[in-house]
């Protein structure tokens, strides 16, 4: 991303990428927007991940290129943004969405835990479970309401976790690459509880997000060692 274009979107110029490589060789950049929102670049297409406008910082989605994909993860304000939908949306763009965000936005594909769907030539998203399981919690976030997505790129896999606790559904989560593991109780995972679900994931590369005030050093402190690289980028 251009330092010009992250001004104009209201996000700050010093904002610090991530490129990867597929199986094949081509390149994957990640660049951090904010809390759970970020753009993903493969091979010619603009992926969009939780994009909200109005959640501070505020961010101008109509500065940046249209997606070819809009992924959301679940209807809270955090994380579901009509208008960033439309700012970031043209002919073609394939906005995928869990069954209650298909109900509010009136458009989009649904997709439930479990389902899979190749959205472009060697692209194939997963949506997998996210919820809460704190006594006392379980009401922001329900089992079988809301999505994370594994996202495989040319085989490069990418797990974007929504907001979930340390659920046993992550055990089956396999062969991933890089993930996104959000951190802040009491709607997500604690430090602690991240890196033990990251101990299961077992990815390569670990971005804690969505952490707001939590101290996500901590995070690497307690994978200091583990072979897991634990990236802290601006997710606040």
């Amino acid at each position: 991303m251009s330092i010009s274009l992250a001004a104009a979107a209201g996000f700050a110029s010093d904002i610090q990428t991530d490129a990867f490589k597929t199986k094949s060789g081509k390149t994957v950049v990640i660049t951090p927007i904010k809390h759970a929102s970020m753009r993903i670049q493969y091979d010619g297409l603009e992926i969009q991940v939780d994009p909200v406008a109005k959640y501070s910082p505020e961010t101008d989605y109509s500065k940046f290129p249209k997606a070819d994909v809009v992924l959301v993860t679940h209807e809270h304000f955090d994380h579901f943004d009509r208008d960033a939908i439309a700012a970031l949306s043209k002919d073609g763009t394939q906005t995928i969405v869990n069954p209650s965000v298909r109900k509010m936005l009136g458009s989009g594909v649904a997709m439930t835990n479990g389902e899979s769907r190749a959205i472009a030539d060697g692209v194939v998203i997963d949506a997998v479970p996210a919820y809460n399981t704190t006594d006392g919690r379980e009401k922001f976030h329900p089992k079988g309401r809301d999505n994370g997505y594994v996202l495989a790129l040319d085989g490069l896999r990418i797990y974007i976790a929504g907001d979930t606790e340390d659920i046993p559904e992550m055990a089956g989560i396999k062969d991933i690459d890089i993930a996104f593991l959000p951190c802040n109780q009491p709607y997500t995972m604690t430090p602690e509880q991240l890196a033990k679900a990251a101990r299961t994931i077992k990815p390569k590369v670990l971005f804690p997000y969505h952490y707001s005030d939590t101290p996500v050093e901590r995070v690497a402190q307690l994978l200091s060692g583990g072979g897991i690289d634990v990236r802290i980028r601006n997710y606040r």
